[in-house]
């Protein structure tokens, strides 16, 4: 019962959603291009329950909550313009404007983006509203303690000093110096300081070690042996009107694509961290965990969730919106769909790119079990 209540329910209802959202997205665009919209299911599998709205639209949540869709009236993919006619001779002509299919190439772009780009819009209006109604830091960091013979010591970096940037990005609160140096893909960081009014920038090679996160779960943390502390010993933590709360929600998104994107590079170079992983169980795991810290850390961890779903979906990968726009690319520039020989090809590719995901997500979640 207990992880039922601690673990399991605040997952779902997060999954709930930022599934919602992105499946609404997609929606929401059908319905303005005039697409019809048979299903809107939350989860897969055998439905639970359901209702039937005005336009014939089934909204239905199923057995299985771990994702979600929106199927189009007349759903198929439409290879020449000859099966494009075969396939308007079926409907009738108020039902045929209904096809997704014959929908302007620029309508359907925009009908399969909108889903990632709406989990990127949750994002920022979460993290507008904490900054308005819970406030944002902006303590400097102060370097309190250099360790000896570690990284930072190696090349000069003093008590202290006050960082004021790692890898040219500007720190302006002590939160930020450990997602920075976390999030860093780059062999060495460039860690810009100020001492006695003066700047300076050191390029510091971190050192990789298993420790814990904020959370207490074991997890590969890169460190330079410094411990910092709030400027003068003072936090610095306000509520920010909405123009600017605005503007610091769209900067962290930002680094939040950036940073993702960044890893997803590194993997491919053989660099990055594919034990940092996880699935649905290290996803649940972590939400109870948040959850257990009140409100408005669950909304922090769902926005969080929501980029990274907003992020993998926009990824080139057939079977998922970045697959579809890439092949809606390719039919800008030749004039006309791929072949199906072609497409199918490429669905074969994004199947295994997908299982292949599925594995080293699936293998991380039971290894942090305790099951490796």
């Amino acid at each position: 019962m207990e992880i039922l209540i601690s673990f399991i329910i605040p997952f779902i209802i997060l999954l709930t959603v930022v599934v919602f959202i992105h499946e609404y997205g997609h929606y929401y665009y059908a319905k303005k291009y005039g697409v019809g919209v048979t299903d809107f299911s939350i989860g897969f599998g055998k439905e639970i329950f359901g209702f039937n709205d005005k336009s014939g639209t089934r909204w239905k949540f199923c057995a299985i909550p771990l994702g979600g869709y929106v199927k189009f009236f007349g759903d198929r993919n439409v290879f020449s313009q000859a099966e494009q006619e075969e396939l308007l001779k079926k409907y009738n002509k108020e039902d045929q404007e209904k096809l997704f299919v014959v929908k302007p190439l620029y309508q359907r772009s925009i009908i399969v983006a909108a889903g990632p780009f709406a989990n990127f819009l949750l994002a920022i209006l979460i993290f507008a509203f904490i900054y308005m109604f819970s406030g944002k830091d902006f303590t400097p960091a102060q370097i309190q303690e250099v360790q000896l013979e570690t990284p930072a010591s190696d090349v000069g970096i003093k008590s202290g000093d006050i960082i004021k940037s790692i890898n040219g990005k500007e720190v302006k609160s002590i939160m930020e110096v450990s997602a920075f140096i976390n999030s860093s893909t780059t062999e060495t960081i460039d860690i810009g300081i100020v001492r006695n009014n003066k700047e300076m920038n050191f390029l510091v090679k971190p050192k990789t070690i298993l420790g814990e996160d904020a959370l207490g779960n074991k997890a590969n943390k890169k460190i330079i042996g410094i411990k910092v502390a709030p400027l003068n010993d003072k936090i610095n933590k306000k509520r920010l009107g909405p123009a600017t709360a605005l503007f610091y929600a769209v900067k962290e998104t930002w680094f939040v694509i950036d940073a993702s994107w960044s890893f997803i590079i590194s993997m491919f170079k053989g660099t990055g961290d594919t034990t940092q992983l996880g699935g649905p169980i290290k996803i649940a795991k972590i939400t109870g965990q948040v959850a257990k810290l009140g409100f408005i850390a669950f909304l922090s961890i769902m926005a969080y969730i929501s980029i990274s779903l907003g992020f993998i979906n926009l990824l080139p990968i057939p079977m998922l919106d970045g697959g579809h726009l890439m092949f809606y690319a390719f039919e800008k520039v030749l004039g006309r769909p791929l072949t199906q020989r072609t497409q199918e090809g490429f669905f074969r590719i994004g199947l295994f790119l997908l299982l292949s995901l599925m594995f080293f997500t699936t293998f991380n979640d039971l290894k942090d079990l305790g099951l490796f």
